[in-house]
C-alpha cells in the first residue's frame, strides 16, 4: 500500500513555481532520494508533505490523508528532521525531549530510552545552546522518532555527524528502522545507496524519477 501518492503537485510563492508536476509513489516502508541543486524544491516537497505547507495543485496523499484538507491528521504520523533542530535553546536536551513527549502524550520512559540511544544521557541536563552542532543534530534526531512515527521526512539529516555519530542513529532515522523515509540530500551516491526510488527536481520541476543512476542525477546539479 503506498504510504505517499503524488500526482503532479504544485506549489507556488506569489507569482514563483517551487514546485510543478511532482509525481510519485512511494510504498509503506520505502525510502525516497530527493535529489537537486540548491533552490530545486526539495525542501518545499518535504515541507508539503509534512503539511505545514498546502499544495495549490495537484493531487497529494501522505498515510492516507488527502491533503491539505486532512493535513491535520499528520502531526501524529510524521516525523520531521531539517535544517533547523526544532529545540529550545535555553532548554536542556532532556527538557525539549520532555515537552514534546507531553504534546504527543508518550511517556518519560521514552524520553530516556532515546537519550541513551543518541548517546546523550551524560549530557542531557545541559542547554542546547551550549551543545556542539552534532549533539544537537542527535538530540534533534531524538525528537523526531519521540512518537515513534511511521513517516520520516529527512532533510540533510547526518549534517554536522561524524561517522560513529551517524551510525548510532541508524536505527532510528536510517534504513534499519524500517519506516518509510523521504531523503533530502546532495550525496548522489550515498543518497541512492540507501534509497529504493529517487526523485530529481531541478527548478521546482521533476525531470526523472523512479530509478535513477547516479550520473545522470549528477546533471541535476549543473
Amino acid at each position: 500500500m503506498p504510504a505517499i501518492e503524488l500526482e503532479r503537485l504544485e506549489r507556488r510563492y506569489g507569482e514563483r513555481t517551487a514546485l510543478a508536476g511532482v509525481s510519485v509513489s512511494v510504498d509503506e516502508g520505502r525510502t525516497l532520494a530527493v535529489l537537486g541543486a540548491n533552490g530545486a524544491g526539495k525542501t518545499t516537497l518535504l515541507r508539503v508533505l509534512a503539511g505545514l505547507l498546502r499544495p495549490h495543485g495537484g493531487h497529494a496523499v501522505v498515510l492516507g490523508a488527502e491533503l491539505p484538507k486532512e493535513r491535520w491528521k499528520l502531526p501524529s504520523k510524521v516525523g520531521y528532521l531539517g535544517h533547523e533542530p526544532l529545540l529550545y535553546r535555553e532548554l536542556t536536551g532532556r527538557e525539549n525531549l520532555g515537552y514534546h513527549a507531553r504534546l504527543h502524550g508518550v511517556s518519560e520512559d521514552r524520553v530516556g530510552e532515546l537519550l541513551a540511544a543518541v548517546g546523550m544521557e551524560r549530557r542531557a541536563d545541559e542547554r542546547v545552546a551550549e551543545l556542539s552542532r552534532g549533539m544537537v543534530q542527535r538530540l534533534a534526531a531524538a525528537r523526531a522518532v519521540l512518537h515513534d512515527p511511521p513517516l520520516l521526512l529527512l532533510d540533510e539529516p547526518r549534517a554536522g555527524l561524524d561517522p560513529a555519530a551517524s551510525e548510532l542513529l541508524e536505527p532510528l532515522i536510517g534504513r534499519a528502522s524500517g519506516r518509510t523515509r523521504v531523503l533530502v540530500t546532495h550525496d548522489i551516491e550515498g543518497g541512492l545507496a540507501e534509497s529504493d526510488l529517487a526523485v530529481g527536481l531541478k527548478d521546482g520541476r521533476q525531470v526523472m524519477a523512479g530509478t535513477v543512476a547516479a550520473a545522470d542525477a549528477r546533471g541535476l546539479y549543473s
